[in-house]
């Protein structure tokens, strides 16, 4: 069966759904929390507060080993999932990543500087490393931006966003609990990817 893969990402986890095409239509696939930081790195949820009180040098080390090992975990994560998909016949053909608003480009420096921004930076942190990860396990990749849902909709489906959530609503009473917002999110990343991949 083909499928996609779609995320939603928070500070260091994401929601993750693989979606198949049946002669039905669309089903889930499987679903389930991923971990995006390692076991004891949880100061790595949140590398820029965790480097906000100290000597810049430090600091701006712990911000890049925070990034790399989003990163290197993302990469991982979606290697498992390749792995598991292959050994259940499953073809992923594109992977769909919600995400937010891109950040200026701001050095470390400057995002440190400034409270909100490094609210800003983590939150692109972690759906960066998926998209990352897609690509470094030569996953076709589609960044869906969630403050444009509804346009991307209108496009790939010719119809609103709020009729997707109700289709991805729909879809998880087959998958069961939990199934909350960000699953039915990353079911639409992966509906899109699907779509337009």
């Amino acid at each position: 069966m083909k499928v996609a893969l779609g995320f939603k990402a928070h500070s260091g986890w994401a929601a993750f759904v693989a979606m198949g095409k049946s002669k039905d239509g669309l089903i889930v696939i499987e679903r389930r929390r991923i971990e995006l930081i390692d076991d004891g790195e949880t100061w790595a949820k949140q590398p820029y507060h965790a480097a906000e009180h100290l000597p810049l040098p430090e600091a701006r080390k712990i911000v890049k080993n925070g990034i790399n090992s989003a990163q290197r975990v993302a990469k991982r994560r979606l290697k498992e999932i390749l792995i598991a998909c292959a050994n259940s016949n499953l073809k992923v053909l594109a992977c769909g990543v919600i995400t937010p608003e891109p950040m200026p480009n701001w050095s470390s420096d400057e995002i440190l500087a400034v409270h909100f921004r490094m609210h800003k930076a983590e939150g692109v942190l972690f759906p960066d490393a998926l998209a990352k990860g897609a690509e470094a396990n030569n996953i076709p990749l589609l960044a869906v931006r969630e403050k444009r849902l509804d346009d991307i909709s209108q496009k790939s489906f010719g119809r609103p966003v709020v009729d997707l959530m109700k289709y991805a609503t729909e879809l998880g009473r087959t998958a069961g609990p939990p199934w909350g917002k960000d699953h039915k999110l990353a079911t639409i990343a992966a509906m899109i990817a699907l779509k337009e991949i």
